[in-house]
């Protein structure tokens, strides 16, 4: 079953559920909740996305993407945002851009 993120629908949150992102396990065919478990106020379905990577794949985890990874578990979403973006400047690791962006949101900068 696929897990799914959830964040507020507006800012302000004090409920310790839903004032960050949270995830759900859920299956494929189960509709998007529409209130937050805890307080029953809005929420929505993020847009993420896909951190599959396949056996062989030339884009596995290197030092830098597990650094990135540490930062965003420890909620430092400005130093992994910043991390990934300088990193992304490099040919191969254009990938890490969308991350940045990503963390930079969560980090509260706002584009």
């Amino acid at each position: 079953m696929p897990i799914y993120e959830y964040e507020a629908a507006s800012t302000g949150r004090r409920c310790k559920k839903c004032a960050l992102t949270f995830e759900v396990i859920q299956r494929l065919s189960d509709p998007p909740l529409n209130s937050c478990p805890e307080c029953s106020q809005g929420i929505r379905r993020k847009i993420s996305r896909p951190r599959v990577i396949l056996p062989g794949s030339a884009r596995g985890t290197d030092e830098i993407e597990q650094k990135v990874a540490e930062y965003e578990r420890q909620g430092m979403y400005s130093h992994a945002a910043e991390l990934a973006d300088k990193e992304s400047e490099k040919p191969e690791k254009t990938h890490l851009k969308e991350r940045a962006m990503e963390d930079y949101k969560k980090a509260g900068y706002d584009f």
